[in-house]
């Protein structure tokens, strides 16, 4: 289970859209899964009502983007990317060679995805753990998911510029 970090930057378009779907989510989604819980009830018997099922699973999906969006807009710091200062940070876009090639990201939320063509790192992936708080020219590694231990060098660190 992950945990919600301190803080979460986020750029006030992504801010608005969060909001704007938390609010659809937990009103007019919520009523909406409601109703058709309580229509699939009303066909009989719930062992074997694949509409009530799917229903209640899609419930459980809505409750949880919520709980989501609550915890990331709560711990929001939202506003202009920092300016960069060489160093690894939220909100910045890092150059670097990981496992000998080179590749330019942003570092951040991946919720900010939509605003960038670049590849979006959490701080959260295995990645984004290793190279936080690096400056240009350090070298790190860290395990990939089957175990390999892989290589990284910060190259650059530039400030987002949407």
């Amino acid at each position: 289970m992950s945990t919600q970090p301190e803080s979460t930057w986020l750029t006030q378009e992504t801010f608005d859209r969060l909001s704007d779907e938390l609010a659809h989510l937990s009103t007019t989604r919520r009523q909406e899964i409601a109703r058709e819980i309580q229509e699939a009830r009303e066909d009989g018997d719930l062992k074997e009502n694949a509409g009530y099922h799917a229903a209640k699973d899609e419930q459980g999906k809505i409750e949880a983007r919520i709980r989501e969006l609550e915890g990331m807009l709560k711990t929001a710091v939202v506003g202009e990317a920092p300016e960069a200062s060489g160093v690894v940070e939220l909100g910045t876009v890092v150059t670097a060679t990981i496992a000998g090639r080179e590749q330019k990201f942003l570092f951040a939320d991946p919720e900010l995805e939509s605003q960038t063509e670049l590849r979006v790192f959490s701080p959260d992936s295995p990645l984004g753990q290793a190279i936080e708080g690096l400056k240009i020219g350090a070298t790190t590694s860290y395990a990939a998911p089957n175990g390999n231990d892989i290589d990284v060098k910060i190259v650059d660190v530039e400030t987002f510029r949407g």
